[in-house]
């Protein structure tokens, strides 16, 4: 009897209708294959997405079938919008899929295989196992997949066929199992309209205070997030105190649970939370519209340890503006380029997106993302070969500050200093409380003589942080609390400081590449521009810091002495020193780290891209370079609207030049794509604004990765570690884009609250 029933356990909450368990319930060959203990659960979420990938359903057991078709039918049939259909020779034509059949009378079902290059049909996969001894089998859209393009329509109308084929039948499974009225459950449960209010009153309720959890990153049962089921916490906290509940259904809440009201346990609360992220998901993917985006993608360990990669949409949205967006966290056991890829792969298509659409990537510098043969970039690359990759140019920038600071010996055995400095104060609670105390006695006299402003932001506690070599503006910060708290260390390595202004700017969400090289080029130039001219304003500098805090200065014209012995003299002064071999030494390796780092400039890729710079009225503008920007998009530019994007341009720049003063006076490439959307002249010159687009989608910088692992920190703590990678995932897109979740109503969520599962409550 245990093979056929599922016992239930007494004493634990059951939902509104209770679903059956999704342990051992698998074909036992099967199970053997993807579920290595017999008494894991079935994870939904871990399912293939691609058609050629899917397990049969009769592999799974009958108690859990229903579950498995419900979630496919849920995500809808597998559509890559916009994917690049590969061609196949049929007789003397070329032949490929036509993406118009998703939008027309097979909408519903025709689902597409990137894998295999072949259609499928959803509702006959999910259902004509339990339909094939009826007649009417094969297996061309179930499992080996439709391929003859040059007999396409006549071979999906005959899989249709009549009102009597196997494929309406199971059509109208899938229908029925869609439709939770028709239900079993719900025909024994008929509910009057007060029922019906009161329990989208209840709904509701939980989905205000989920929604007001996630969106605060508070915990919704204290610091126990895990599958244990456990009542006590805010989310209850808060539903009791819910304004716009009314008092009876309030009662009814407090009164039953947790026997019979649902609305409260935690597995209903991870439902909601799947329906808010599910609805948030979507509206990302309904904003990028089909349309180009790059991906941003980087590693980091929660705190229990688990590595967890983040993923990040970059796209150009309909009003022309730059937009990052927080797509998921991939969760890896194996960090290799190859299953990175597939994950990568695999949660793009779930959200119907691509890989053949993707036109730029942002890394860090590991092997595993970078490396030449097997990187991801790589990997990515041979693809989809116009999906350029740009080593995230903050990263770089502090490897360049890195070099800098080993290469250089005194700026070595500087840095050195530092360390033990930090160590000594840090070390010590008595020193760091005595090291507060001192900045806030200095701060109340500097107050009171009126040397300092007073207002909010202003004079904030500072700590101390010790340089690191992957921490960005690190060695800036440093630096900087240095000169703060401790008046005694001269400012001596300015260059480094020089630099801060350009890593800020890098870690912007709209950066675009052109304006990202014009402030390095820009750095490069003050960097110049200080070594020839800056010398004796900051030598004028470093003897007054030296004055006002009773620092010796030695005589310049003496001989420089090596160490603490006076003895070993050189044979330079200290002018010499100072200015040549600390000075003009550590400008130059800083320029030369620039240089060797940041290559990528003179790409015939960037200088196309910066020839499409709005500022000055175009005075960068050059059309053989960015016909020549063009080229490395082949796949958006063949030789026929290589000749249209000549046109356009020699038109579109006598427009900007001399026709419409909004385009004058622009500051970047992002400025420009927003104005012609304003303008609507994008639907004028669409190769141009293609070409605009296809810049800003490059990625600078993967700032906006490291700001979701700060995220995942605050949510995962040390108190919350227990939390499941599912629940995480959900929270953090919530979470992140709360700006987007905000604009999803109730409706959208109790709609797909609704229909991820039978519940007996209809609405």
């Amino acid at each position: 009897m245990d093979k056929f029933l599922i016992k239930l356990n007494v004493g634990q909450p059951s939902s509104s209708f209770s679903q059956p368990s999704a342990s051992s319930q698998i074909n036992p060959e099967i199970q053997r294959e993807t579920h290595p203990s017999p008494h894991l659960e079935l994870n939904l979420e871990s399912l293939e997405v691609d058609p050629k990938e899917r397990l049969p359903i009769s592999s799974y057991g009958p108690n859990i079938r229903d579950e498995v078709r419900r979630y496919y039918i849920q995500m809808g049939p597998c559509k890559p919008i916009g994917h690049v259909f590969p061609k196949t020779k049929f007789g003397n034509k070329m032949r490929q899929f036509c993406p118009t059949w998703f939008k027309g009378p097979y909408s519903q079902w025709l689902e597409y295989s990137i894998k295999a290059d072949a259609a499928f049909c959803l509702c006959c996969y999910l259902f004509k196992n339990e339909l094939e001894n009826r007649g009417n089998g094969g297996d061309t859209f179930t499992k080996d997949g439709f391929r003859d393009w040059n007999k396409a329509v006549e071979r999906l109308k005959a899989h249709v066929g009549d009102v009597n084929n196997i494929h309406h039948k199971c059509f109208n499974r899938m229908h029925d199992l869609k439709n939770q009225r028709q239900s079993i459950l719900s025909s024994f449960d008929k509910q009057n309209e007060k029922v019906k209010t009161d329990y989208r009153m209840r709904l509701k309720a939980s989905i205000d205070v989920a929604r007001f959890l996630l969106r605060s990153g508070f915990p919704f049962r204290g610091h126990d997030e895990s599958k244990d089921f456990e009542y006590k916490g805010p989310f209850l906290e808060l539903l009791e105190w819910h304004g716009d509940m009314h008092p009876d259904v309030k009662k009814v809440i407090l009164r039953h649970a947790p026997q019979n009201d649902m609305m409260i346990c935690p597995t209903i609360q991870k439902e909601i939370v799947e329906a808010c992220v599910k609805e948030t998901t979507k509206a990302i993917i309904e904003d990028l519209g089909g349309d180009f985006f790059g991906i941003l993608v980087d590693e980091s360990k929660d705190i229990s340890h688990k590595e967890q990669m983040a993923l990040i949409l970059r796209y150009v949205n309909k009003s022309g503006m730059i937009i990052e967006r927080f797509l998921g966290i991939v969760h890896v056991s194996d960090t290799s380029s190859q299953p990175l890829q597939k994950e990568i792969y695999s949660l793009l298509l779930k959200h119907s997106l691509s890989p053949s659409k993707i036109r730029g990537q942002g890394y860090d510098g590991a092997s595993n993302m970078q490396g030449g043969k097997n990187g991801l970039k790589s990997l990515i690359l041979k693809d989809t070969p116009s999906a350029y990759s740009i080593h995230c140019f903050a990263h770089q920038l502090q490897l360049a500050l890195v070099a800098l600071s080993k290469k250089h010996s005194d700026v070595d055995s500087f840095f050195y200093v530092v360390t033990n400095v930090l160590n000594t104060i840090g070390a010590s609670f008595k020193r760091r409380v005595s090291l507060r105390q001192h900045q806030l006695d200095k701060l109340e006299e500097l107050i009171k003589v009126g040397e300092v402003l007073t207002r909010q932001g202003l004079n904030q506690e500072r700590g101390l942080q010790r340089p690191g070599d992957t921490r960005w503006g690190s060695h800036y910060k440093t630096l900087d609390n240095f000169i703060v708290l401790f008046s005694s260390i001269v400012n001596v390595l300015k260059v480094l400081l020089l630099t801060n202004e350009l890593n800020k700017v890098l870690q912007k969400k709209d950066q675009d590449i052109v304006s990202a090289m014009g402030m390095l080029d820009l750095a490069k130039k003050r960097l110049q521009k200080m070594r020839e001219e800056e010398w004796d304003s900051l030598m004028e500098e470093v003897c007054s810091f030296c004055s006002k805090h009773e620092i010796a200065i030695p005589n310049m014209d003496e001989d420089y002495v090596i160490g603490k012995s006076k003895r070993k003299r050189s044979e330079v002064s200290y002018l010499h020193h100072f200015r040549v071999e600390v000075f003009y030494a550590v400008i130059d390796l800083e320029l030369q780290e620039l240089n060797s780092r940041f290559d990528v400039v003179t790409s015939d890729l960037l200088l196309g891209m910066a020839s499409l710079s709005p500022v000055d009225s175009f005075a960068n503008f050059d059309k053989n370079k960015i016909m020549k920007l063009a080229k490395y998009y082949p796949s958006e530019f063949d030789e026929n609207k290589l000749r249209e994007l000549g046109f356009q341009l020699d038109t579109f720049i006598v427009y900007a030049q001399k026709c419409d003063s909004k385009f004058l006076n622009l500051k970047g490439i992002k400025d420009l794509a927003r104005v012609m959307v304003e303008t609507k002249v994008d639907q004028t010159w669409t190769h141009v604004y293609l070409l605009v687009k296809l810049t800003l989608i490059i990625p600078v910088a993967t700032a906006s990765v490291e700001r979701a692992f700060s995220s995942m920190k605050y949510i995962k703590n040390n108190l919350r570690n227990r939390m499941d990678e599912d629940f995480l995932n959900n929270y953090l897109v919530c979470y992140i884009e709360r700006g987007i979740f905000k604009t999803v109503s109730n409706d959208a969520i109790i709609n797909r609250f609704q229909s991820m599962k039978t519940r007996r409550g209809q609405l």
